[in-house]
């Protein structure tokens, strides 16, 4: 029987423990599918504005730098002094090459005549194609026609290759005429390679018409040169059928002062083509580790049933109270912590067992301790001789002495409570204190000064009686009158009590015999008052309680008690 359950009991653990490892591997599996996809897609943004970004300020400083360069020669004293005298050419090249050098893309200068001669010129010859001819018949007119202004071409010069040149051209003139023309061409090849940025796949740069300019594909030219890509997803995804790669993001950013469109663009669909890969991959992962899970649970539940069977027998010898039914696991696992902390826990009830039979002993040692030295013959005699005295010297104390006595012979047998307020226990302090003044007379000067907080603070019963009893049994040694200071103030969550004498004292060396005796667990001497007081403050308070005795022979002592402050109530 016991075999079968401890069967059920093993499949319930491999149960349990393949579904809860099951959940959060699908739950990580997916979000780790959403978070991936979601940074892909990320990466693909940043990486698409990044790239256009860059190549949208490349191509602005080249249009500004250019633009700004020809009408700076175009209003070159060298350059006009050149043309009018065809002198000191070496001045005009020195200026440009200046400019030139200083550009990340390279250009051409031409200057041409009004006889429509190329007076000054950088450019490689070309005998198979007549650059010349297509400045002098497609750009110079549209200088004359507006020969205050810097005419910026983008496609008038084409090439056998059908790429283009960007020419920027303005008028020179001297004394308001035109006296000649300047023109910075860039080619497209030097243009094109900062198309070409990391991270990022497409990059088209059109004019304001779509005409392409500079591409890293030519594919993505339609018809007439035309880049009109066919938006799928509002305006950041599109889809280019010349294209084997499908779908794109895509990020425009139109330059007012160039009136250039440039677009960069990342394929979404080879992204996620590899991101469909890595998540195979990943799948694949999962289950080989769900088949090892498998077997793990399977060696995991058989090796856990026998922990769980020995602490079920622990716990049910203790149950019938066996308390050294110890339980012995070394798996060094959770099961041989828990093992561990049943086995604490049994040390701990054993300890709190035996405590609590040396407090009831100690108890009972500490009340009749109490008995004794109320009903000691001596003290009685005293007591009554005290009261014999009284009824004829002074009648009004008889009252008193008797109130008194009856009050210590009460509180002597009342066993209802440990604990008690120190303002209730105090009263029995005074009682004590007045019976002993009756007989001492002004020999004996006692003081109470208890604050109203540490009143009502909870303490064992009869905690400070031995205290008080050992400074008038031994204070009149040597000493006529003996004065008593009692004091209780509550700290730092910690309530002080102490018990001042100013009577013989002691010297160092039996303060220390005293610490001794009190700080052993066994009394083999004859202070049981001090050792029980000690032993008592030990078991209910542990480290968190202090007791110090200061005294200086010839002078008095004082013994400091500290326990932690416990509010109660007058009932208690």
């Amino acid at each position: 029987m016991m075999r079968n359950e401890s069967r059920n009991f093993k499949d319930s653990i491999k149960y349990f423990f393949l579904k809860y490892s099951l959940i959060p591997i699908v739950i990580s599996l997916i979000l780790f599918s959403i978070s991936a996809a979601g940074l892909i897609m990320i990466n693909i943004v940043i990486n698409t504005k990044q790239a256009n970004k860059v190549i949208s300020e490349k191509l602005q400083d080249i249009y500004k730098n250019y633009n700004e360069e020809v009408k700076k020669l175009s209003e070159s004293d060298n350059l006009i002094n050149y043309i009018k005298t065809r002198e000191s050419s070496n001045l005009v090249f020195d200026e440009y090459y200046k400019f030139n050098n200083s550009q990340e893309v390279k250009g051409v200068f031409e200057v041409i005549d009004l006889s429509n001669n190329f007076i000054i010129s950088t450019a490689y010859t070309d005998s198979d194609f007549d650059t010349e001819g297509f400045i002098l018949k497609k750009i110079l007119p549209k200088v004359r026609e507006n020969d205050e202004e810097t005419i910026v071409d983008y496609k008038s010069i084409k090439f056998r290759d059908d790429s283009t040149a960007i020419t920027f051209s303005r008028a020179i003139k001297d004394e308001g005429k035109i006296i000649g023309y300047a023109v910075l061409m860039v080619y497209k090849s030097p243009l094109e390679s900062i198309l070409f940025i990391k991270n990022n796949e497409l990059s088209v740069v059109t004019d304001k018409h779509n005409t392409v300019l500079l591409t890293t594909n030519n594919s993505v030219k339609g018809l007439v040169s035309k880049f009109t890509p066919e938006y799928v997803h509002g305006n950041d995804v599109v889809e280019i059928e010349s294209l084997e790669n499908g779908k794109y993001f895509i990020e425009k950013h139109f330059d007012i002062e160039s009136g250039l469109n440039i677009y960069t663009l990342n394929s979404v669909e080879i992204k996620f083509q590899l991101f469909a890969v890595y998540i195979s991959f990943i799948i694949i992962v999962v289950l080989l580790m769900w088949f090892l899970l498998n077997h793990l649970a399977n060696k995991m539940s058989s090796e856990n049933t026998k922990s769980i069977d020995k602490l079920v027998y622990a716990v049910n010898m203790l149950k019938s109270g066996d308390i050294t039914c110890y339980v012995d696991i070394n798996t060094e696992d959770e099961f041989q912590v828990l093992a561990q902390e049943y086995n604490s826990m049994l040390d701990t009830l054993n300890l709190l067992m035996k405590k609590n039979d040396e407090l009831s002993k100690l108890k009972y040692q500490s009340e009749m301790k109490l008995l004794q030295s109320q009903f000691n013959p001596h003290f009685i005699f005293n007591v009554l001789e005290t009261l014999r005295y009284s009824l004829y010297i002074a009648p009004t104390d008889t009252e008193k002495i008797i109130i008194k006595l009856a009050n210590l012979l009460r509180y002597s047998i009342n066993y209802e409570h440990e604990k008690v307020t120190l303002d209730k226990d105090i009263q029995y302090i005074k009682d004590f204190l007045e019976l002993n003044k009756f007989r001492f007379g002004d020999r004996l000067i006692y003081s109470i000064n208890i604050s109203s907080e540490a009143k009502s603070a909870l303490v064992p019963k009869l905690l400070i009686q031995i205290l008080v009893e050992n400074s008038i049994k031994y204070g009149y040694i040597k000493k006529d009158k003996l004065e008593i200071k009692i004091i209780g103030e509550v700290y730092k969550e910690k309530l002080i009590l102490e018990v001042i004498d100013y009577g013989i004292g002691m010297d160092n060396i039996k303060v220390m015999e005293i610490q001794d005796m009190i700080s052993n667990v066994e009394n083999k001497s004859n202070h049981i008052g001090l050792h029980n007081l000690y032993r008592r403050l030990e078991l209910f308070y542990g480290d968190s309680k202090e007791f110090k005795i200061n005294s200086i022979q010839g002078e008095g002592t004082n013994i400091k008690i500290s326990i932690p402050y416990e509010k109660g109530d007058n009932n208690v």
